[in-house]
């Protein structure tokens, strides 16, 4: 939906030449026009751009300037957006308890940057001094140790993203407001007097949707400000049949000087070639009458006409980020903020609570969102019809039942209302969960808190105004805890935006030369294809081993996945030395390539992975030099149960095996897991994330701080008759491929990422972990 024209951004510049201050002074008139100009550009593009996108925009004016000043290295720039691309570092992690390999290397790369000579020497030599800027609050405040402390500007940033990645965000505000100005970092709030202001008649004006937001208040509101209420504002909700309804509206209000309201363009993708036609041939200055409007609303789509997009006025007004905002939303909308339905209950006291707690955990299922994977598995676009009804419904069973019946309250709002959109089954316990804090027999005591601390609880039984008093009052920025996530929660969505900003920076940039020396140093560490002739030979299928066709499907796999990556490989070498032709695909591997990202011919024969390239291809061969072993030398003792292409069949093998030998069906086989195996089979190469595995009292237990992923012991996988989780004591952990957690969903109803759930020990409830999001992960992201 990012589309401007050259007529749309000439006519801002003739704007500026004419709103600008004046001077006699050329050069000062010069510096006049540009200032005007830029800050003109930066609020009409910022206003059509979703709140995620802002700061990105505004990094790449400042960094667009400051080339053009030539105060700005590129080599530091792409290092600082990539990490730097190397496959192996040579030198040894002076600092592994706190500094990682990935923080470490990424030094190590950082260190042959102009101006950053010596890096990794002092970091080697004063590591206890770094570490003081590891654990700090706020490290982009902080000096650096020695003579780092008079590094500036994007140098600055590069050693914070060694370090700290997770405060980018922040340090990229202050350096956008040292060389820019504070105004460039406050994105403009939304103004729909401003964009009136900048219409014509013949200039539709768009607002591009988000979930959760409603234009349509607003807007009417607005049209009875400027006399345009009632009949002379139309609206009309475009689907299947309403495009010649539509037309007919705009061609009368075009004659009549009144205005026309679209909306969900998106809705009416076929109709949009008319409408499209409509704003070239029919809403044209000669014929349109002054006072003539068009107001479209659309979620983004790709059907929406490109034209329309670049000429109009677009607007994106989203729901307030927040958990105190979002609470506040919910009571000052309708229903709650309608006196008779605030009053309307036959148990006052019990109906403000169960209100009061509904809101609250709408905000947090909302909110959740924002923890990416941790927060939510797939991120649900929850709704205010899904609280409206909910409410409607805790009214109803009150005024009818003597009992507060909350078995149904649960299975309506959780089961059907919200959990009506939720797919994936983990995220279905979750929602429960959540869920169970607020419907439940406790919330009839006063004073119920609904996070842990003295903050969050039911206020007591009052007004509707005290009520907004008790919210105006908490805290604009609420602690992972109150959606039941560890503090490290909040470092898991810093890291996430840094990689989103980082990542749409890229999109924006021209291809960067180079990429060779890397495709060579590639191809000379692939080992060759593994030969399945003699393998099958030596493993052959038998019906007492099932490990044999497990171990043949897999290599089948890795030859195919390596087949491709050779040849892409060794085809780009020919091709930049003209060779054969650059098709486009080659071109998306050396694009990729220059940049750390593993290319998409790749990664369509790939089992799943986040890594970056230089991650890739170490992990590559080491499934590669995992299975070759297991070859020369048989089955390992040790299962590397992430080195599986497709996990599954491995664990399909291990049950196999034992029904087999034990003549049991297999779909009466689960697994019991072992943390101290005597015999059986043995696993490893598993992750914790958002809790630890504590050593001593061998059962999960709260992260430290800073550390967001905690390996596991080995595990005994011990096949038994029941698939029934019957121990007590124990989070049952869902185990996935990688930390996306996402996957497409398979006909088994589970996700494509998802491996199996494993039993571990605990001394909390299962809600605790539920509501910490934990899980483990086959696989790390670096």
């Amino acid at each position: 939906m990012y589309q401007y024209s050259l007529t749309w951004f000439i006519n801002l510049y003739v704007h500026s030449l004419a709103h600008s201050s004046k001077s006699e002074d050329l050069d000062l008139r010069i510096e006049y026009i540009i200032e005007h100009f830029t800050l003109s550009i930066y609020n009409n593009v910022c206003r059509s751009l979703f709140e995620k996108d802002k700061l990105l925009f505004s990094l790449l004016l400042t960094i667009g300037i400051m080339k053009e000043k030539k105060q700005i290295n590129e080599d530091v720039w792409y290092f600082l957006l990539t990490g730097g691309v190397a496959l192996d570092n040579p030198f040894p992690n002076p600092a592994p308890e706190w500094l990682s390999e990935k923080a470490w290397a990424e030094v190590v790369r950082a260190s042959a940057l102009p101006k950053m000579k010596g890096l990794m020497e002092h970091v080697e030599q004063n590591a206890e001094e770094w570490k003081l800027i590891y654990d700090s609050t706020w490290p982009h405040e902080e000096n650096f140790p020695g003579s780092w402390k008079f590094l500036k500007g994007l140098e600055r940033m590069v050693i914070l993203r060694c370090l700290r990645p997770d405060k980018i965000i922040p340090a990229i505000r202050e350096f956008i407001a040292e060389h820019m100005g504070d105004v460039y970092i406050e994105a403009p709030t939304f103004d729909l007097q401003g964009s009136y202001n900048d219409s014509s008649c013949c200039v539709p004006l768009i607002f591009v949707l988000s979930p959760g937001a409603d234009p349509m208040a607003g807007l009417l509101k607005f049209a009875d400000d400027l006399g345009m209420g009632g009949a002379r504002t139309q609206t009309i909700s475009l689907g299947q049949g309403q495009g010649s309804i539509a037309a007919k509206m705009i061609n009368t209000a075009i004659t009549d000087g009144t205005w026309v309201v679209l909306q969900n363009c998106h809705l009416a993708t076929s109709w949009m070639p008319t409408l499209e036609k409509i704003c070239e041939e029919v809403i044209v200055p000669e014929s349109t009458n002054i006072r003539f409007r068009l107001w479209l609303t659309s979620y983004p789509s790709e059907k929406f006409p490109v034209s329309i997009l670049q000429n109009g006025i677009k607007m994106t007004n989203e729901p307030p980020k927040g958990l105190r905002a979002n609470l506040l939303r919910s009571y000052l909308n309708d229903p709650i903020s309608d006196p008779v339905f605030f009053q309307s209950c036959t148990k006052p006291v019990m109906w403000q609570k169960l209100l009061f707690g509904l809101c609250f955990f709408h905000a947090i299922v909302q909110e959740r969102r924002n923890f990416g994977p941790l927060g939510w598995n797939i991120p649900y676009e929850f709704n205010e019809s899904d609280l409206r009804i909910s409410m409607r419904q805790i009214q109803m069973f009150l005024n009818d039942y003597k009992e507060v019946p909350f078995d149904a309250l649960t299975y309506l709002t959780g089961e059907c209302n919200y959990g009506g959109r939720v797919t994936d089954d983990k995220d279905r316990r979750l929602l429960l969960s959540l869920l169970s804090t607020f419907y439940c027999k406790e919330i009839e005591e006063d004073h119920y808190c609904l996070a842990p601390g003295d903050i969050y609880y039911i206020p007591p039984h009052g007004s509707y105004q005290s009520y907004i008093d008790y919210l105006r009052n908490l805290p604009i920025t609420a602690h992972p805890e109150v959606f039941g996530l560890h503090e490290n929660a909040d470092i898991t969505k810093d890291n996430q935006e840094t990689n989103q900003l980082f990542q749409g920076v890229l999109l924006t940039l021209p291809r960067q030369s180079g990429g060779s020396e890397l495709a060579q140093d590639i191809l000379s560490k692939l080992p060759n294809d593994f030969d399945l002739e003699v393998i099958v030979k030596l493993y052959p299928v038998v019906y007492e081993e099932s490990m044999n066709t497990v171990l043949r499907q897999e290599l089948i796999r890795f030859n195919r996945l390596t087949k491709v990556v050779r040849g892409s490989l060794i085809n780009l070498g020919r091709a930049i030395k003209g060779q054969v032709l650059m098709s486009s695909e080659l071109e998306d591997v050396f694009s990729s390539m220059i940049v750390g990202k593993v290319p998409a011919m790749w990664m369509a024969k790939s089992y799943p992975s986040l890594k970056p390239l230089g991650g890739y291809v170490a992990d590559l061969l080491a499934r590669l030099a995992f299975f070759q072993e297991w070859i020369d030398h048989g089955p390992p003792v040790v299962f590397w149960i992430s080195g599986f292409y497709f996990t599954q069949s491995f664990l399909t093998g291990v049950s196999q095996n034992y029904a087999r030998k034990y003549t049991i069906p297999i779909d009466h086989i689960g697994f019991e897991f072992e943390s101290s195996p005597e015999d059986g089979a043995y696993i490893k190469g598993l992750f914790l994330e958002g809790a630890r595995w504590d050593r001593k009292t061998k059962q999960i237990g709260e992260s430290f701080p800073k550390i967001l992923y905690d390996p596991l012991p080995i595990i005994w996988l011990k096949p038994g008759e029941s698939a029934m989780f019957l121990h007590q004591n124990i989070y049952v952990c869902p185990v996935y491929k990688t930390s996306a957690r996402r996957g497409v969903l398979s006909t088994t109803g589970h996700s494509t990422n998802y491996v199996l759930s494993i039993e571990l020990p605990t001394d909390r409830p299962q809600k605790h972990w539920i509501n910490r999001g934990v899980a483990s992960l086959c696989q790390l992201d670096n």
